[in-house]
Protein backbone atom coordinates (compact mmCIF):
# COMPACT_ATOMS: atom_id res chain seq x y z
CA UNK A 1 0.00 0.00 0.00
CA UNK A 2 2.90 2.33 0.84
CA UNK A 3 4.35 1.84 -2.64
CA UNK A 4 1.00 2.57 -4.26
CA UNK A 5 0.54 5.75 -2.26
CA UNK A 6 4.07 6.84 -3.08
CA UNK A 7 3.47 6.23 -6.81
CA UNK A 8 0.23 8.21 -6.74
CA UNK A 9 1.93 11.01 -4.82
CA UNK A 10 4.74 11.14 -7.37
CA UNK A 11 2.19 11.26 -10.23
CA UNK A 12 0.33 14.18 -8.68
CA UNK A 13 3.52 16.12 -8.01
CA UNK A 14 4.54 15.61 -11.65
CA UNK A 15 1.12 16.73 -12.87
CA UNK A 16 1.26 19.83 -10.69
CA UNK A 17 4.73 20.70 -11.98
CA UNK A 18 3.61 20.28 -15.59
CA UNK A 19 0.56 22.51 -14.94
CA UNK A 20 2.80 25.21 -13.49
CA UNK A 21 5.25 24.83 -16.39
CA UNK A 22 2.49 25.28 -18.97
CA UNK A 23 1.10 28.35 -17.21
CA UNK A 24 4.52 30.03 -17.23
CA UNK A 25 5.71 28.94 -20.64
CA UNK A 26 7.07 32.05 -22.40
CA UNK A 27 5.63 32.92 -25.81
CA UNK A 28 8.01 33.19 -28.75
CA UNK A 29 8.13 35.32 -31.88
CA UNK A 30 10.83 36.01 -34.41
CA UNK A 31 9.83 39.69 -34.63
CA UNK A 32 6.97 42.08 -33.89
CA UNK A 33 4.03 41.07 -36.04
CA UNK A 34 5.46 37.63 -36.79
CA UNK A 35 3.59 34.39 -36.12
CA UNK A 36 2.98 33.27 -32.53
CA UNK A 37 5.06 30.20 -31.80
CA UNK A 38 3.80 27.72 -29.22
CA UNK A 39 3.36 23.98 -28.83
CA UNK A 40 3.83 21.85 -30.88
CA UNK A 41 6.23 24.35 -32.51
CA UNK A 42 9.24 25.85 -30.76
CA UNK A 43 12.09 28.19 -31.64
CA UNK A 44 15.32 26.24 -31.17
CA UNK A 45 17.30 29.29 -30.04
CA UNK A 46 14.66 30.57 -27.59
CA UNK A 47 12.77 27.62 -26.12
CA UNK A 48 13.91 24.34 -24.51
CA UNK A 49 13.31 21.02 -26.23
CA UNK A 50 10.30 20.08 -24.09
CA UNK A 51 8.40 23.12 -25.40
CA UNK A 52 7.73 21.43 -28.75
CA UNK A 53 7.60 18.17 -30.67
CA UNK A 54 10.25 16.67 -32.92
CA UNK A 55 9.89 17.95 -36.47
CA UNK A 56 8.28 21.24 -35.37
CA UNK A 57 11.53 23.11 -34.68
CA UNK A 58 11.69 26.66 -36.09
CA UNK A 59 14.52 29.14 -36.61
CA UNK A 60 14.57 32.94 -36.55
CA UNK A 61 16.70 34.43 -39.32
CA UNK A 62 16.72 38.17 -39.94
CA UNK A 63 13.33 38.48 -38.20
CA UNK A 64 11.89 35.76 -40.46
CA UNK A 65 10.38 32.51 -39.15
CA UNK A 66 11.90 29.49 -40.93
CA UNK A 67 11.39 25.73 -40.86
CA UNK A 68 13.83 23.16 -42.25
CA UNK A 69 12.83 20.05 -44.21
CA UNK A 70 15.59 17.44 -44.73
CA UNK A 71 14.37 16.51 -48.23
CA UNK A 72 14.24 20.10 -49.49
CA UNK A 73 15.74 22.78 -47.27
CA UNK A 74 14.39 25.90 -45.59
CA UNK A 75 10.92 27.39 -46.07
CA UNK A 76 9.42 30.60 -44.69
CA UNK A 77 6.57 30.27 -42.18
CA UNK A 78 3.98 32.96 -42.97
CA UNK A 79 1.18 31.89 -40.62
CA UNK A 80 0.15 29.18 -38.16
CA UNK A 81 -3.45 28.41 -37.24
CA UNK A 82 -3.51 26.28 -34.10
CA UNK A 83 -7.29 25.86 -34.24
CA UNK A 84 -7.30 24.36 -37.74
CA UNK A 85 -3.76 22.88 -37.42
CA UNK A 86 -2.62 24.67 -40.55
CA UNK A 87 0.80 26.12 -41.30
CA UNK A 88 1.37 28.28 -44.39
CA UNK A 89 4.80 28.23 -46.02
CA UNK A 90 6.61 30.01 -48.84
CA UNK A 91 9.73 29.07 -50.73
CA UNK A 92 12.36 31.82 -50.24
CA UNK A 93 13.35 31.20 -53.88
CA UNK A 94 9.74 31.79 -54.99
CA UNK A 95 9.40 28.40 -56.66
CA UNK A 96 6.66 26.41 -54.97
CA UNK A 97 6.69 23.83 -57.78
CA UNK A 98 10.29 22.98 -56.99
CA UNK A 99 9.03 22.31 -53.46
CA UNK A 100 6.25 20.08 -54.83
CA UNK A 101 8.80 18.12 -56.86
CA UNK A 102 11.27 17.50 -54.05
CA UNK A 103 9.58 17.75 -50.66
CA UNK A 104 9.03 14.33 -49.04
CA UNK A 105 6.45 14.74 -46.28
CA UNK A 106 6.77 11.10 -45.22
CA UNK A 107 9.94 12.19 -43.40
CA UNK A 108 7.99 14.82 -41.42
CA UNK A 109 5.01 14.99 -39.01
CA UNK A 110 3.03 16.98 -41.62
CA UNK A 111 0.50 16.25 -44.36
CA UNK A 112 -0.86 18.41 -47.17
CA UNK A 113 -3.76 20.59 -46.09
CA UNK A 114 -5.48 20.68 -49.50
CA UNK A 115 -6.83 17.74 -51.50
CA UNK A 116 -4.18 16.46 -53.91
CA UNK A 117 -4.29 15.40 -57.54
CA UNK A 118 -1.64 13.72 -59.69
CA UNK A 119 0.20 15.83 -62.23
CA UNK A 120 3.21 14.99 -64.39
CA UNK A 121 6.12 17.41 -64.72
CA UNK A 122 7.52 17.45 -68.27
CA UNK A 123 10.91 18.76 -69.37
CA UNK A 124 10.75 19.78 -73.04
CA UNK A 125 13.53 20.93 -75.35
CA UNK A 126 11.09 23.22 -77.19
CA UNK A 127 8.04 25.14 -76.11
CA UNK A 128 4.61 23.56 -76.25
CA UNK A 129 1.46 25.17 -77.59
CA UNK A 130 0.24 28.51 -76.38
CA UNK A 131 -2.36 26.66 -74.30
CA UNK A 132 0.41 25.36 -72.01
CA UNK A 133 2.30 27.59 -69.60
CA UNK A 134 5.85 26.69 -68.66
CA UNK A 135 7.06 27.06 -65.08
CA UNK A 136 9.56 29.94 -65.22
CA UNK A 137 11.50 29.08 -62.06
CA UNK A 138 12.15 25.53 -63.33
CA UNK A 139 12.78 26.42 -66.97
CA UNK A 140 15.79 27.83 -68.76
CA UNK A 141 17.42 28.04 -72.15
CA UNK A 142 16.80 24.78 -73.96
CA UNK A 143 14.54 23.29 -71.29
CA UNK A 144 10.90 24.14 -70.66
CA UNK A 145 9.06 22.57 -67.72
CA UNK A 146 5.29 22.08 -67.64
CA UNK A 147 2.65 20.38 -65.48
CA UNK A 148 0.15 18.19 -67.36
CA UNK A 149 -2.44 15.55 -66.60
CA UNK A 150 -0.72 12.13 -66.40
CA UNK A 151 -2.88 10.83 -69.26
CA UNK A 152 -2.12 13.79 -71.54
CA UNK A 153 -0.14 13.02 -74.72
CA UNK A 154 3.14 14.86 -75.20
CA UNK A 155 5.61 15.19 -78.11
CA UNK A 156 8.94 13.36 -78.41
CA UNK A 157 10.72 16.59 -77.46
CA UNK A 158 9.42 16.17 -73.89
CA UNK A 159 10.62 13.84 -71.14
CA UNK A 160 8.62 13.11 -67.98
CA UNK A 161 10.44 14.24 -64.84
CA UNK A 162 8.09 12.89 -62.21
CA UNK A 163 4.40 12.36 -61.50
CA UNK A 164 3.55 13.98 -58.16
CA UNK A 165 0.42 14.45 -56.05
CA UNK A 166 0.11 18.22 -55.69
CA UNK A 167 -2.69 20.64 -54.70
CA UNK A 168 -2.69 22.59 -57.98
CA UNK A 169 -0.88 22.68 -61.35
CA UNK A 170 1.16 25.63 -62.51
CA UNK A 171 -0.79 28.67 -63.68
CA UNK A 172 0.59 32.08 -64.66
CA UNK A 173 -2.41 33.57 -62.86
CA UNK A 174 -1.33 32.12 -59.49
CA UNK A 175 1.82 33.50 -57.93
CA UNK A 176 3.71 31.59 -55.28
CA UNK A 177 2.32 34.05 -52.75
CA UNK A 178 -1.28 33.17 -53.65
CA UNK A 179 -1.35 29.76 -51.98
CA UNK A 180 2.23 28.73 -51.31
CA UNK A 181 2.39 25.45 -49.44
CA UNK A 182 -0.26 24.62 -46.85
CA UNK A 183 0.44 21.78 -44.42
CA UNK A 184 -1.40 20.29 -41.48
CA UNK A 185 -0.58 18.06 -38.51
CA UNK A 186 -2.52 15.86 -36.11
CA UNK A 187 -2.01 14.12 -32.77
CA UNK A 188 -4.92 11.64 -32.48
CA UNK A 189 -4.24 11.21 -28.76
CA UNK A 190 -5.06 14.91 -28.30
CA UNK A 191 -8.38 15.04 -30.17
CA UNK A 192 -10.60 14.53 -27.11
CA UNK A 193 -8.66 17.15 -25.15
CA UNK A 194 -8.76 19.79 -27.87
CA UNK A 195 -12.37 18.94 -28.72
CA UNK A 196 -13.26 19.85 -25.14
CA UNK A 197 -11.53 23.22 -25.37
CA UNK A 198 -8.26 22.11 -23.80
CA UNK A 199 -4.68 22.47 -24.98
CA UNK A 200 -2.63 19.33 -25.44
CA UNK A 201 1.06 19.25 -24.55
CA UNK A 202 3.54 16.41 -24.15
CA UNK A 203 5.91 15.49 -21.36
CA UNK A 204 8.18 13.03 -23.15
CA UNK A 205 5.79 10.83 -25.12
CA UNK A 206 2.83 11.27 -22.75
CA UNK A 207 0.12 13.81 -23.62
CA UNK A 208 -1.35 16.12 -20.98
CA UNK A 209 -4.50 18.20 -21.30
CA UNK A 210 -4.79 21.75 -19.97
CA UNK A 211 -7.56 24.27 -20.34
CA UNK A 212 -7.10 27.82 -21.58
CA UNK A 213 -9.73 29.13 -19.18
CA UNK A 214 -7.92 30.54 -16.16
CA UNK A 215 -10.86 29.68 -13.94
CA UNK A 216 -10.91 26.06 -14.99
CA UNK A 217 -7.12 25.81 -14.91
CA UNK A 218 -7.08 27.32 -11.42
CA UNK A 219 -9.73 24.85 -10.27
CA UNK A 220 -7.67 21.96 -11.58
CA UNK A 221 -4.53 23.23 -9.84
CA UNK A 222 -6.39 23.79 -6.57
CA UNK A 223 -7.82 20.28 -6.74
CA UNK A 224 -4.37 18.83 -7.31
CA UNK A 225 -2.99 20.72 -4.30
CA UNK A 226 -5.80 19.41 -2.05
CA UNK A 227 -5.19 15.87 -3.26
CA UNK A 228 -1.45 16.28 -2.63
CA UNK A 229 -2.13 17.43 0.92
CA UNK A 230 -4.46 14.49 1.66
CA UNK A 231 -2.08 11.96 0.14
CA UNK A 232 0.87 13.35 2.03
CA UNK A 233 -1.10 13.15 5.29
CA UNK A 234 -2.05 9.52 4.57
CA UNK A 235 1.53 8.66 3.63
CA UNK A 236 2.99 10.15 6.84
CA UNK A 237 0.35 8.40 8.97
CA UNK A 238 1.21 5.09 7.34
CA UNK A 239 4.91 5.62 7.97
CA UNK A 240 4.26 6.35 11.65
CA UNK A 241 2.25 3.14 11.99
CA UNK A 242 5.18 1.17 10.60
Amino acid sequence: MGASLFSLLFFCITLSRVEAFEANRPPAKCSDGAVDIRFPFRVKSQQPQHCGRHGFELDCRKNTTMIHFPSYGDLVVTSISYDTKRVSLLDPRNCVHEVFLNLNLSLTPFNNYFVLKNYTYLNCSSTLSSHSSEIPCLSGEGNHVYTVEPSSPFPDSCTPIKTVSIPFPYSPYLSDNTFGLQLTWDFPECNDCEGGGGQCIFQGEKPWCFYKSQKKSHAITEGIHKLLYNLLHMFLSLMQQN
